[in-house]
């Protein structure tokens, strides 16, 4: 896949910048505190229990530096779910630390459990592991606060922060001047809000190497299709002023800035390779389902060509990734020349809005064709597609072409992002969604919102929703 055709989830590799300085600095020196932190942590655990039962051998597999196989994984663990947080951002608050511990409390009694699975004849030291805990905690936190005082310190001598300020023509020079009374930051580049989107825009900030971009009034669906994840991918921090913040708000962190209340939307500490894990599970995963459903598939292609004259399969042109066009696959639920007879039953049409065709009592269905659609089977070879790289398990749905002819402008943005076989449109009313704006808005709200943990929510309630039935016909 090209340059120009990758998600926009993606790392943006051609632009890419790496990441500001003080960024750099401020994670390297947290995530030194924090593996000292531990360590220290550990080794007073050690110490206060040298007089009872010590850490059972079965769980050394190795010792390095003085430390035992598990205190590496421990760590490794816990600087993960750390970065997975924003912890190693330069934010300093109080519900930070509160979430360091909430964190490590998590980890300490997901070891239980791991340890019990492991071997349940396990004697874990209790003594051992409640110190190790608290201790934990303790010091964390400790090393957090003397390190952040001392970033806080260093950051008070360095040079100010660059700005990039978007906003409407008539904002500009006020926010300009809200920003240059502030010490501690600098101007280094200007758009207006309308173009937020574009690409002469976003070359302009690539110029200019902003540290931060400061942005007001930008359209919703601009801000999910452009501004937020190409931000994300080049490591720049995103502040919105308060007109800006709906459709991202839930990642936004407040803050004052320069007098303004914002939200600071801090880039992914992974950048990209989140988006690297959900390619490499959708080919794992559809790899391992394909051969393991291979005797289904045999089933219903028997049943389908039993059922009616055709073949088993049916492909039709989808819009995908930027919308380049190709080929789905799924089981063939109609009569062979249905596409033949949709015009006539256009006026039978139940959608409000008319972009999308849905038909509860479709004559063309076959009698297979019912209950593979009914138990959503009929999407199963789609999974070929996943494989190819056109569709991922989790997106917005590929539409037909005669369904993108009837899209208004603000409708493509849901073609950023890979196309998927499930998305939150399909578990929040399937079929029961009568308007294609309210289709789109949910898709919006997926793409703004994407994580990792909200793919595995999909995924688990589609296979709720499949098993039982709900919304399909």
């Amino acid at each position: 896949m090209s340059e120009a055709r990758i998600d926009i989830r993606a790392s943006q590799k051609k632009y890419r910048l790496g990441l500001p300085t003080r960024t750099t600095y401020r994670a390297a020196l947290l995530i030194l505190s924090d593996v000292v932190s531990i360590s220290v942590a550990w080794k007073i655990a050690q110490f206060l229990n040298k007089f009872y039962s010590p850490l059972p051998g079965s769980l050394v597999w190795w010792t390095w530096l003085g430390f035992s196989s598990v205190f590496w994984i421990f760590v490794f663990f816990t600087l993960t779910l750390f970065a997975y947080h924003r912890l190693y951002s330069y934010i300093n608050e109080a519900k930070h630390y509160a979430k360091v511990a909430q964190l490590i409390s998590h980890l300490y009694l997901a070891s239980l459990v791991v340890s019990y699975f492991y071997d349940p004849h396990l004697d874990l030291p209790r003594s051992l592991f409640f110190s190790a805990w608290f201790t934990s905690i303790f010091t964390v936190i400790c090393f957090r606060l003397i390190t952040n005082f001392f970033l806080q310190q260093i950051e008070a001598r360095k040079k100010p922060i660059s700005v990039f300020l978007i906003a409407p023509a008539n904002r500009l020079k006020v926010l300009s001047c809200l920003v240059a009374k502030q010490s501690n930051y600098r101007i280094v580049g200007a758009a207006i809000a309308s173009t937020a989107h574009s690409s002469t825009t976003f070359q302009s900030i690539i110029r200019c190497s902003p540290e931060e971009v400061l942005a007001e009034n930008i359209p919703d669906a601009n801000l999910a299709s452009s501004l937020f994840w190409q931000l994300r991918s080049l490591g720049i921090a995103l502040r919105l002023l308060p007109s800006s913040r709906e459709m991202v708000y839930r990642r936004g962190i407040p803050e004052i800035f320069a007098s303004l209340p914002t939200l600071r939307i801090e880039p992914s500490f992974f950048r990209g390779f989140d988006y690297r894990l959900k390619r490499w599970f959708d080919v794992l995963f559809s790899m391992f389902a394909l051969l393991s459903l291979s005797p289904l598939f045999l089933l219903i292609i028997f049943s389908i060509k039993a059922s009616s004259p055709g073949p088993a399969f049916f492909r039709q042109e989808r819009m995908g990734l930027h919308g380049k066009v190709f080929q789905v696959w799924k089981f063939r639920t109609m009569i062979v020349n249905a596409h033949k007879l949709q015009a006539s039953l256009e006026l039978r049409n139940e959608t409000d809005d008319g972009v999308m065709f849905k038909l509860s009592q479709d004559p063309r269905v076959t009698p297979i064709g019912h209950w593979l659609r009914r138990t959503s089977l009929d999407e199963l070879p789609q999974l070929i597609n996943v494989l190819f790289g056109q569709m991922s398990l989790v997106g917005p749905r590929p539409l037909p072409l005669r369904d993108t002819e009837k899209f208004e402008p603000w409708h493509y943005v849901r073609h950023q992002v890979l196309p998927g076989i499930s998305g939150l449109w399909q578990i929040s009313g399937r079929s029961t969604i009568k308007s294609f704006d309210d289709a789109v808005r949910l898709d919006l709200h997926y793409i703004d919102n994407w994580s990792l943990s909200l793919d595995l929510e999909i995924l688990l309630e589609t296979i709720k929703i499949v098993c039982l039935g709900k919304g399909a016909y």
